[in-house]
């Protein structure tokens, strides 16, 4: 049997008596459905895969103890101090040929490996959001819990931060951003409430500005969502998140998979549609006899939820939704005339 043959229930229940949900986590980050995630990922034991955001190597880690000594496994993070990490954990398989790291962003998934020499791969994960190191450093300033500078970049060697937002964003744009990004529904009072507290240099006075315009009884959750909105502004994590997808169309073999973990309905809803039809829209394109085209085939059609005891373990695992699927042939179809 292979490793894309082993049964995996949409609620992770049966990854195994011996899967241990932390096998894999160390201080930096703790990986989860790690066990789902090579369960499902996997079709060629001996193939190519890409960790396209590699934290501290955990899911690589996962990856390349059930893969052949032949395969390889290529991490990707635009963090350095990840893939710092990352490497230091993979030293011996970075030596045996069997780990490869690429520092740049996975929204250019198809020139990072085109640099690397690598044409198609055998399967992709992405695990979305942020990973517990960065939420840990107060000096990134991804938590309202611990003061720090205002920055919010995945990646600090440039670009937009949440310091620029919140001081030189114009108040409407300041509440799109929470609307659309944070899903809170107090974004207007709250960007009033930003804009009449400038300059705001640290996560704490912009905690103290959203405290003034929430109810107490609401506080955590409008903070949690303002963070949120303003770190996917920040990172244009959904604009990435749509080009990565479109990307594995052409670097996933026919037969391969993707692998895609996310951590809220924004980033779950477009990552559904694209498997399930091919665009981001959710419109379904038919062929002559009625029949779905779309360049993936969910495995399976619903989302893999963590496991009690993962949850229980790693209370960030609560929010994790995995969706896998498999790379259909280019030839499955013929659309159907439009007029």
């Amino acid at each position: 049997m292979t490793a894309s043959d082993a049964p995996a229930s949409s609620s992770g229940s049966d990854a195994g008596p011996d899967a241990d949900p932390l096998r894999y986590a160390t201080e930096y980050h703790a990986p989860v459905l790690s066990h789902e995630v090579t369960d499902r990922l996997i079709t060629d034991a001996a193939g190519c895969y890409v960790d396209g955001t590699l934290g501290g190597g955990g899911h690589a880690k996962a990856m390349l103890d059930a893969l052949a000594p032949k395969a390889e496994v290529i991490g990707i993070d635009q963090d350095a101090d990840a893939l710092a990490v990352a490497c230091d954990r993979l030293k011996e398989e970075i030596d045996a040929g069997r780990f490869r790291a690429l520092q740049g962003n996975f929204g250019r998934l198809r020139s990072l490996l085109d640099d690397a020499g690598i044409d198609t791969v055998d399967g992709l994960l992405l695990d979305l959001g942020v990973s517990s190191h960065q939420i840990d450093e107060p000096e990134r300033g991804f938590s309202f819990q611990r003061e720090g500078p205002l920055d919010m970049r995945m990646d600090p060697r440039g670009g937009l931060t949440a310091h620029q937002i919140v001081n030189h964003w114009d108040q409407r744009d300041i509440a799109d951003a929470i609307f659309h990004y944070g899903d809170e529904r107090r974004s207007r009072p709250i960007a009033r409430a930003i804009v009449d507290a400038r300059p705001l240099e640290t996560t704490h006075d912009l905690a103290d500005a959203v405290r003034s315009a929430v109810p107490e009884r609401d506080e955590v959750k409008s903070l949690a969502r303002v963070f949120q909105g303003l770190r996917i502004a920040v990172n244009a994590e959904l604009d990435v998140l749509e080009d990565v997808l479109e990307q594995s169309v052409d670097v996933i073999r026919e037969g391969g998979r993707i692998a895609v973990i996310s951590y809220h309905s924004l980033e779950d809803r477009r990552v559904k549609r694209f498997l399930r039809y091919g665009n981001f829209e959710g419109k379904p394109i038919r062929d002559i006899y009625g029949t779905l085209i779309a360049p993936f085939e969910e495995t399976p059609r619903s989302a893999i939820e963590a496991g009690e005891a993962e949850v229980e373990s790693n209370p960030r695992a609560r929010s994790a939704r995995l969706r896998v699927a498999e790379r259909t042939p280019d030839d499955a179809g013929t659309p159907v005339p439009t007029r």
